[in-house]
């Protein structure tokens, strides 16, 4: 295995995902052969660390879902001008989001007007616990946060 060696927890295992896919996108100069090894590293890794620890993995892990969502990250990885985080099990997209309104719906995200952002998550329509909104600050605090910006910079000649 190649790129996944080091992943020892499914957050590490996700993270490292990321990362691979925003390097490695055909869309940022990679190749589209480079996506498909990550894509069978990933699945092999993450059936070695469920396998590995059944009590403590395999609880979080859901194999539909993971990929539903691998498939939404990968559809606005290469937006522009957009901020990309991750909050627990939800993506979030905030910034110029106007021009990619089409492509952010045709992708499942849902915009949420009192946020100003729009959300994905994987599965069944969701249904809030409490009658209290949470903001943004709050969201992270809660489920922690990861963030995944996108620009000129970053990308790989």
């Amino acid at each position: 295995m190649k790129y996944f060696n080091n992943c020892k927890t499914l957050e590490e295992l996700r993270k490292e995902y990321k990362r691979l896919v925003k390097q490695n996108h055909p869309d940022n100069g990679g190749s589209e052969d480079a996506i498909k090894v990550i894509n069978v590293e990933y699945e092999t890794a993450l059936n070695n660390l469920k396998n590995a620890d059944e009590n403590e993995n395999a609880w979080k892990y859901d194999k539909e879902k993971d990929e539903l969502f691998r498939n939404a990250l990968n559809k606005i990885i290469n937006l522009e001008d957009v901020k990309i985080e991750i909050i627990g099990c939800w993506i979030w997209v905030t910034g110029n989001t106007y021009n990619v309104k089409e492509l952010l719906k045709a992708a499942g995200f849902k915009y949420c007007g009192k946020k100003k952002a729009w959300s994905w998550h994987a599965g069944e329509r969701y249904y809030k616990k409490s009658k209290r909104a949470l903001s943004m600050d709050e969201l992270r605090n809660l489920y922690g946060s990861e963030e995944i910006e996108k620009g000129h910079a970053d990308r790989i000649a």
